[in-house]
């Protein structure tokens, strides 16, 4: 991630997100466990580069029925490393360290909204790819028809520091360009997940009858979801 983002300005974007997300990683951690059932991994070492506040690895531990486990998580902001603190135990271990400094390998790397963050994001998806054998992105649709109408994207910039904007297809293309092979992919409803704004349940209602009939069309016209991404 970016030292001007998460470190110099680090207060900033605490005082802007001062949960850290905290409050979707219950959500977060359930489509990491949709995709990993989907193609039946058994890691027995998972890492997220970029942890936050360390809650998302908090419920994969309790929620994945596999007890031997060891999940590692490296975090560079100080502030986000010490909410880390309460939620660490014997098989989950917080670092506030560069992961692509370490000399270390696991069986998942889980990057969870971070690489829209980053300057060099394809330099940082290729060296963080190297860190393990299997790879889960989320990664937020910025781009959408209703995003650039109703200018958007500027509000992602100031608030949570995205500075690319991606589609499914620029998406796709940037993880195959860093070397990995796409295992499976599949959008998920943030805005359904989170929608306490009036205009955000209001546009739920046709952004959930149109995703029905073309999903990939619904994402390009309403935004309002992510994709999670598998890779090796």
């Amino acid at each position: 991630m970016t030292k001007e983002l998460y470190f110099e300005t680090e207060g900033e974007y605490l005082e802007k997100n001062p949960n850290w997300h905290i409050e979707d990683s219950p959500w977060k951690a359930s489509q990491i466990i949709k995709m990993m059932h989907r193609n039946d991994l058994s890691p027995k070492s998972i890492v997220e580069i970029g942890c936050g506040a360390g809650e998302i690895l908090s419920q994969l531990q309790h929620r994945l029925s596999d007890q031997t486990i060891r999940f590692y998580g490296y975090e560079i902001a100080p502030d986000a490393i010490e909410m880390c603190k309460s939620r660490a135990n014997d098989r989950l271990r917080f670092f506030h360290k560069d992961l692509l400094q370490e000399d270390a390998f696991f069986d998942l790397l889980l990057m969870i909204d971070v690489f829209e963050h980053v300057e060099d994001y394809v330099g940082f998806i290729r060296k963080s790819g190297q860190k393990a054998t299997y790879k889960i992105y989320h990664i937020p649709l910025d781009l959408s028809v209703s995003s650039l109408m109703r200018g958007k994207l500027i509000d992602a910039r100031q608030k949570v520091g995205h500075i690319h904007y991606f589609s499914k297809d620029t998406a796709l293309s940037t993880i195959r360009d860093t070397g990995q092979e796409i295992v499976d992919y599949f959008y998920t409803p943030g805005a359904a997940h989170s929608n306490k704004k009036l205009r955000t349940k209001v546009l739920n209602i046709p952004r959930q009858v149109l995703y029905h009939t073309n999903r990939d069309l619904t994402a390009r016209l309403m935004g309002g979801y992510s994709l999670l991404v598998l890779a090796k």
